[in-house]
């Protein structure tokens, strides 16, 4: 699904690691970790075709448009924006050909799913950091994409946010779909997710979770 050849990022004439060579296979799920700063969300980006690469290539076999959904941080959101939860959800449906029924329904089932359903005419600045970021999943549900970029995705969410997270993310992974999440919460990390991708300025590491986190790290 996901082939790097060659890959440095960063800012112009200062990449952040040495060239990454790796494959991710459709299917698969995959976190990325490592220290702040070491371009874990700037990866994404590159993957997802917002930010060019310094060297190398992405190569994915499906075409970005209308196929890959990428989930920022909130902190880069305009909270100030004139819109509704549910239209912010709502926004998942780009380029998707369905009828207004059909979205209505599915809309309504996403919202109940992630328990924001009652809340759909709150403004963004009214929301709560779990409500927005309940509804920025809820938006990536709707975008239906086989390849899902996640970035720290279980950031601002209570016990019951977290869950209904993990819960999405096995489901979507059960679809076929293939998962790469930026998480700093190595406990969860080494709990679901079976792979790792460490970014460090020495060099980067794929690797099964077990051999990159271990007990001490987590506890």
């Amino acid at each position: 699904m996901i082939s790097c050849q060659d890959l440095t990022w960063g800012v112009p004439g200062q990449p952040l690691t040495p060239a990454m060579n790796i494959n991710l296979a459709k299917g698969s799920l995959t976190a990325v970790i490592g220290a702040n700063g070491c371009g874990k969300s700037s990866l994404l980006k590159v993957i997802a075709g917002l930010q060019k690469p310094l060297s190398g290539k992405v190569l994915l076999d499906v075409p970005r448009r209308g196929n890959v959904a990428f989930m920022p941080q909130q902190q880069f959101m305009d909270r100030q924006f004139p819109i509704s939860l549910q239209e912010l959800v709502a926004a998942g449906f780009w380029g998707k050909q369905q009828t207004a029924q059909q979205r209505s329904d599915k809309l309504k089932r996403v919202l109940a799913d992630w328990h924001l359903d009652g809340l759909e005419q709150r403004p963004l600045m009214a929301l709560s950091g779990g409500e927005l970021q309940r509804s920025l999943l809820a938006r990536l549900c709707l975008a239906d994409a086989p390849l899902l970029l996640l970035d720290e995705p279980h950031a601002a969410l209570d016990e019951l946010g977290q869950e209904l997270l993990w819960q999405h993310i096995r489901t979507w992974q059960t679809e076929g779909r293939t998962l790469v999440v930026v998480c700093h919460d190595l406990t969860a990390v080494r709990k679901h997710i079976p792979q790792a991708l460490l970014i460090k300025s020495s060099g980067n590491v794929l690797a099964p979770t077990t051999q990159l986190i271990n007990p001490s790290q987590v506890a």
